[in-house]
Protein backbone atom coordinates (compact mmCIF):
# COMPACT_ATOMS: atom_id res chain seq x y z
CA UNK A 1 0.00 0.00 0.00
CA UNK A 2 1.20 3.53 -0.61
CA UNK A 3 0.92 6.29 1.98
CA UNK A 4 -2.67 6.98 0.84
CA UNK A 5 -3.60 3.39 1.72
CA UNK A 6 -4.26 2.45 -1.91
CA UNK A 7 -2.97 -0.82 -3.33
CA UNK A 8 0.00 -0.45 -5.70
CA UNK A 9 0.14 -2.44 -8.94
CA UNK A 10 3.52 -3.03 -10.55
CA UNK A 11 2.56 -3.30 -14.18
CA UNK A 12 3.68 -2.93 -17.80
CA UNK A 13 1.11 -1.52 -20.21
CA UNK A 14 1.43 -4.36 -22.76
CA UNK A 15 1.83 -7.24 -20.29
CA UNK A 16 -1.17 -9.52 -20.71
CA UNK A 17 -0.68 -10.84 -17.16
CA UNK A 18 -0.84 -7.28 -15.81
CA UNK A 19 -3.91 -6.54 -17.91
CA UNK A 20 -5.80 -9.46 -16.30
CA UNK A 21 -5.26 -7.90 -12.89
CA UNK A 22 -6.13 -4.39 -14.10
CA UNK A 23 -9.48 -5.74 -15.36
CA UNK A 24 -10.19 -7.41 -12.00
CA UNK A 25 -9.38 -4.20 -10.09
CA UNK A 26 -11.61 -2.19 -12.44
CA UNK A 27 -14.54 -4.64 -12.24
CA UNK A 28 -14.38 -4.66 -8.45
CA UNK A 29 -14.08 -0.87 -8.29
CA UNK A 30 -10.77 -0.97 -6.38
CA UNK A 31 -8.82 2.30 -6.63
CA UNK A 32 -5.07 1.72 -6.92
CA UNK A 33 -1.81 3.36 -7.91
CA UNK A 34 0.41 2.05 -10.69
CA UNK A 35 4.16 1.64 -10.55
CA UNK A 36 5.21 1.02 -14.18
CA UNK A 37 7.96 -1.55 -14.80
CA UNK A 38 9.30 -1.25 -18.35
CA UNK A 39 10.17 -4.76 -19.56
CA UNK A 40 12.34 -3.43 -22.41
CA UNK A 41 14.03 -0.27 -21.09
CA UNK A 42 17.46 -0.43 -19.42
CA UNK A 43 17.71 -4.10 -20.38
CA UNK A 44 14.41 -4.73 -18.54
CA UNK A 45 13.53 -2.90 -15.32
CA UNK A 46 12.13 -6.17 -13.93
CA UNK A 47 15.74 -7.28 -13.43
CA UNK A 48 16.61 -4.33 -11.18
CA UNK A 49 17.60 -4.94 -7.57
CA UNK A 50 14.67 -2.75 -6.46
CA UNK A 51 12.12 -4.84 -8.32
CA UNK A 52 13.65 -8.16 -7.28
CA UNK A 53 12.80 -7.12 -3.72
CA UNK A 54 9.16 -6.81 -4.84
CA UNK A 55 9.04 -10.00 -6.92
CA UNK A 56 12.05 -12.37 -6.92
CA UNK A 57 10.64 -13.99 -10.11
CA UNK A 58 11.34 -10.68 -11.90
CA UNK A 59 7.94 -10.61 -13.57
CA UNK A 60 4.90 -8.35 -13.62
CA UNK A 61 2.33 -8.04 -12.25
CA UNK A 62 2.88 -7.68 -8.53
CA UNK A 63 0.33 -6.13 -6.21
CA UNK A 64 1.00 -4.52 -2.85
CA UNK A 65 -2.25 -4.85 -0.94
CA UNK A 66 -3.40 -5.35 2.67
CA UNK A 67 0.19 -5.34 3.92
CA UNK A 68 1.43 -8.10 1.60
CA UNK A 69 2.92 -8.34 -1.90
CA UNK A 70 1.37 -10.86 -4.28
CA UNK A 71 2.62 -11.96 -7.69
CA UNK A 72 1.13 -14.30 -10.34
CA UNK A 73 -2.02 -12.92 -11.91
CA UNK A 74 -4.42 -15.74 -10.99
CA UNK A 75 -3.24 -15.77 -7.36
CA UNK A 76 -3.86 -12.00 -7.23
CA UNK A 77 -7.30 -12.28 -8.86
CA UNK A 78 -8.35 -15.11 -6.52
CA UNK A 79 -7.19 -13.11 -3.48
CA UNK A 80 -9.26 -10.13 -4.67
CA UNK A 81 -12.20 -12.50 -5.19
CA UNK A 82 -11.91 -13.92 -1.68
CA UNK A 83 -11.41 -10.58 0.09
CA UNK A 84 -13.65 -8.38 -2.08
CA UNK A 85 -16.24 -10.79 -3.46
CA UNK A 86 -18.49 -8.32 -5.33
CA UNK A 87 -19.01 -8.49 -8.21
CA UNK A 88 -17.97 -12.11 -8.28
CA UNK A 89 -15.48 -13.39 -10.84
CA UNK A 90 -15.95 -17.08 -10.07
CA UNK A 91 -19.43 -18.55 -10.66
CA UNK A 92 -21.38 -19.87 -7.66
CA UNK A 93 -22.16 -23.13 -9.45
CA UNK A 94 -19.22 -25.44 -8.73
CA UNK A 95 -19.13 -27.00 -12.20
CA UNK A 96 -19.09 -23.58 -13.86
CA UNK A 97 -16.49 -22.40 -11.36
CA UNK A 98 -14.26 -25.35 -12.31
CA UNK A 99 -14.76 -24.51 -15.99
CA UNK A 100 -13.77 -20.87 -15.38
CA UNK A 101 -10.58 -22.06 -13.68
CA UNK A 102 -9.95 -24.60 -16.45
CA UNK A 103 -10.17 -22.00 -19.22
CA UNK A 104 -8.04 -19.55 -17.21
CA UNK A 105 -5.35 -22.20 -16.71
CA UNK A 106 -5.55 -23.23 -20.35
CA UNK A 107 -4.59 -19.66 -21.35
CA UNK A 108 -2.30 -18.78 -18.46
CA UNK A 109 -0.30 -22.03 -18.50
CA UNK A 110 -0.90 -23.47 -21.96
CA UNK A 111 -0.67 -20.48 -24.31
CA UNK A 112 0.69 -17.25 -22.86
CA UNK A 113 4.04 -18.51 -21.44
CA UNK A 114 4.99 -19.98 -24.84
CA UNK A 115 4.70 -16.60 -26.60
CA UNK A 116 5.91 -14.23 -23.90
CA UNK A 117 8.94 -11.96 -24.08
CA UNK A 118 11.30 -14.31 -22.21
CA UNK A 119 10.63 -17.29 -24.50
CA UNK A 120 10.72 -15.26 -27.70
CA UNK A 121 14.09 -13.80 -26.73
CA UNK A 122 15.44 -17.35 -26.46
CA UNK A 123 13.92 -18.33 -29.82
CA UNK A 124 15.41 -15.20 -31.40
CA UNK A 125 15.48 -13.76 -34.90
CA UNK A 126 12.96 -14.45 -37.63
CA UNK A 127 11.51 -17.50 -35.87
CA UNK A 128 9.84 -15.38 -33.16
CA UNK A 129 6.66 -14.65 -35.12
CA UNK A 130 6.32 -18.22 -36.41
CA UNK A 131 6.83 -19.61 -32.87
CA UNK A 132 4.25 -17.29 -31.29
CA UNK A 133 1.70 -17.95 -34.04
CA UNK A 134 2.15 -21.72 -33.73
CA UNK A 135 1.48 -21.88 -29.98
CA UNK A 136 -1.36 -19.36 -29.99
CA UNK A 137 -3.02 -21.24 -32.88
CA UNK A 138 -2.65 -24.62 -31.13
CA UNK A 139 -4.15 -23.15 -27.97
CA UNK A 140 -6.98 -21.34 -29.73
CA UNK A 141 -8.02 -24.48 -31.64
CA UNK A 142 -8.62 -26.23 -28.31
CA UNK A 143 -10.11 -23.15 -26.64
CA UNK A 144 -12.63 -22.63 -29.45
CA UNK A 145 -13.93 -26.18 -28.95
CA UNK A 146 -14.14 -25.77 -25.16
CA UNK A 147 -15.97 -22.45 -25.41
CA UNK A 148 -18.57 -23.90 -27.76
CA UNK A 149 -19.75 -25.93 -24.74
CA UNK A 150 -19.35 -23.35 -21.94
CA UNK A 151 -20.07 -19.95 -23.48
CA UNK A 152 -23.11 -17.74 -23.41
CA UNK A 153 -22.40 -14.07 -24.03
CA UNK A 154 -19.05 -14.59 -22.25
CA UNK A 155 -16.74 -17.57 -21.61
CA UNK A 156 -18.98 -19.13 -18.95
CA UNK A 157 -22.61 -18.34 -19.63
CA UNK A 158 -23.67 -14.70 -19.39
CA UNK A 159 -21.63 -13.58 -16.37
CA UNK A 160 -18.11 -12.17 -16.62
CA UNK A 161 -15.67 -14.57 -14.95
CA UNK A 162 -11.95 -14.97 -14.38
CA UNK A 163 -11.80 -16.83 -17.72
CA UNK A 164 -12.83 -13.64 -19.55
CA UNK A 165 -10.05 -11.69 -17.81
CA UNK A 166 -7.59 -14.16 -19.34
CA UNK A 167 -9.22 -14.35 -22.78
CA UNK A 168 -9.18 -10.68 -23.81
CA UNK A 169 -5.43 -10.06 -23.24
CA UNK A 170 -4.63 -13.30 -25.08
CA UNK A 171 -6.68 -12.23 -28.11
CA UNK A 172 -4.83 -8.89 -28.03
CA UNK A 173 -1.55 -10.86 -28.14
CA UNK A 174 -2.85 -12.99 -31.01
CA UNK A 175 -3.62 -9.83 -32.98
CA UNK A 176 -0.16 -8.42 -32.22
CA UNK A 177 1.38 -11.61 -33.61
CA UNK A 178 -0.88 -11.45 -36.70
CA UNK A 179 -2.74 -14.68 -35.96
CA UNK A 180 -5.71 -15.27 -38.29
CA UNK A 181 -8.74 -15.27 -35.98
CA UNK A 182 -11.28 -16.30 -38.64
CA UNK A 183 -11.26 -19.99 -37.55
CA UNK A 184 -12.26 -18.96 -33.99
CA UNK A 185 -15.71 -17.33 -34.21
CA UNK A 186 -16.63 -18.05 -30.58
CA UNK A 187 -13.41 -16.53 -29.24
CA UNK A 188 -13.85 -13.51 -31.54
CA UNK A 189 -17.49 -12.98 -30.55
CA UNK A 190 -16.80 -13.18 -26.80
CA UNK A 191 -13.79 -10.88 -27.08
CA UNK A 192 -15.87 -8.27 -28.92
CA UNK A 193 -18.61 -8.40 -26.27
CA UNK A 194 -16.10 -8.04 -23.44
CA UNK A 195 -14.36 -5.07 -25.04
CA UNK A 196 -17.67 -3.20 -24.87
CA UNK A 197 -17.46 -3.26 -21.05
CA UNK A 198 -15.92 -0.27 -19.30
CA UNK A 199 -13.61 -2.34 -17.06
CA UNK A 200 -11.97 -3.88 -20.14
CA UNK A 201 -11.64 -0.46 -21.80
CA UNK A 202 -10.06 1.48 -18.90
CA UNK A 203 -7.57 -1.36 -18.30
CA UNK A 204 -6.61 -1.60 -22.00
CA UNK A 205 -2.88 -1.38 -22.89
CA UNK A 206 -3.60 1.71 -24.98
CA UNK A 207 -4.87 3.62 -21.94
CA UNK A 208 -2.20 3.12 -19.26
CA UNK A 209 0.05 5.73 -17.60
CA UNK A 210 3.11 4.08 -19.20
CA UNK A 211 1.60 3.65 -22.69
CA UNK A 212 3.90 5.32 -25.24
CA UNK A 213 2.23 8.27 -27.02
CA UNK A 214 2.20 6.51 -30.41
CA UNK A 215 0.29 3.52 -28.95
CA UNK A 216 -2.29 5.43 -26.93
CA UNK A 217 -5.87 4.53 -27.77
Amino acid sequence: MDSSGKPVLYSYFRSSCSWRVRIALALKGIAYDQEPVNLLKDGGQQFSTEFQAVNPMQQVPALKIDGIILSQSLAIIQYLEETRPNPRLLPQDLKKRAQARMISDHIVSGIQPLQNLTFLKRVGGEKKLEWAQHYITCGFKALERILQHTAGRYCIGDEVSMADLCLVPQVYNAERFKVDLAPYPTITRINKALLELEAFQVSHPGRQPDTPAELQA
